[in-house]
């Protein structure tokens, strides 16, 4: 344990009494957590006495306090992060467990967390579906209400809860006390004529112009590996698994807001579906002044490494075996 009192300070001499006396209040104020009302009742001195017990403890070496390094990774992750890789801020928990799912909802709690820590009245928060957000919303555990509004980033997919924007941003206005707006738009159109006009469409339009607006942006970061992707569950037929899609299979590293992304965090090259969609664009988040992702376990780490390369992002959630994935992936610095 760490001394209290200054390093190299030798402890004052006191007389016996005094000392007993101290050590008896020091075990009833450290060890069995009373109060110092509660200690001066029970040992008929006032609180005055007992406060300057206490300090008196301190000063001559009595007390000794324990700063366990339990987040010490997670926070030398954090610094990593941040300086190799432009991020302004990022938060590592430590992983929770093996078991994706586990991981994944003490991810999601932090992520909560970091997002109420910036949440305030008046805010827009614009979302994605996806598993990382669904997880985040069920975190939610605000002590109050907040009037804010939550709008979708991309279009709809009807599939799986965690998937559909519209369902997630509900969930996520319920819990924050605010109110949800709803696209009623498919995320891939079938042509790029089909897209412009949907995108002009007035209730798309002002959705995703609140979206570009937002203050506070939430997204996920996904995979496209087989199994367990949601870009494979819901993306367009002709996809990166197609049999014609081998040159993407070979270009794409993941996905961000429904666009397959390379490498270098661009747009994959030559893939059509990517033209195809309704929804903000990567490059939008780069004008919303605070947006974070939220992504864990190994199959995200490759994704990360790619958006992070593309500076969409200003702030990262994820956890201590996730991090040290993408910095050992991007030696020398992203």
């Amino acid at each position: 344990m760490a001394n209290d009192a200054e390093p190299g300070a030798s402890p004052k001499p006191i007389g016996y009494e005094l000392a007993r006396l101290i050590y008896r209040v020091l075990v009833m104020y450290y060890a069995e957590r009373k109060t110092q009302a509660e200690i001066a009742k029970l040992t008929g001195h006032s609180v005055a006495k007992i406060n300057r017990l206490i300090h008196l403890g301190r000063e001559t070496g009595m007390v000794e306090i324990t700063l366990r390094p339990f987040y010490a990774e997670a926070m030398n992750l954090e610094r990593d992060l941040i300086a190799r890789t432009g991020l302004a801020e990022a938060m590592v928990v430590p992983t929770a467990s093996e078991d994706y799912d586990l991981n994944l909802a003490a991810v999601g709690q932090a992520a909560a967390s970091f997002l109420l820590a910036r949440l305030k009245d008046g805010d827009t928060i614009c979302i994605t579906g996806g598993k990382g957000m669904s997880a985040l919303v069920e975190g939610l555990k605000p002590d109050r209400s907040y009037e804010v509004t939550v709008v979708p980033a991309t279009g709809l997919v009807q599939s799986r809860h965690y998937i559909d924007v519209n369902h997630v941003a509900s969930e996520m206005a319920t819990r924050l006390g605010g109110k949800a707006y709803q696209i009623h738009a498919p995320m891939f159109a079938d042509s790029v004529e089909q897209r412009d006009v949907l995108s002009k469409v007035s209730a798309v339009r002002e959705v995703l112009d609140k979206a570009r607006q937002a203050a506070i942006a939430v997204v996920g970061i996904g995979s496209v590996l087989a199994p367990g992707s949601s870009y494979l569950a819901f993306g367009p037929q002709g996809g990166p698994h197609n049999s014609s899609g081998a040159a993407v299979r070979e270009a794409a590293e993941g996905e961000f807001l429904a666009h397959l992304i390379a490498k270098d965090g661009q747009l994959v090259a030559g893939y059509a579906p990517n033209e195809l969609l309704v929804g903000l664009k990567p490059a939008d988040l780069r004008t919303i002044p605070f947006s974070f992702g939220i992504a864990a376990g190994p199959p995200k780490v490759r994704p990360i490494r790619s958006v992070l390369r593309g500076g969409y992002l200003k702030a990262l959630v994820t956890d201590e075996k996730t991090a040290s994935g993408v910095l050992e992936l991007s030696k020398p610095p992203i």
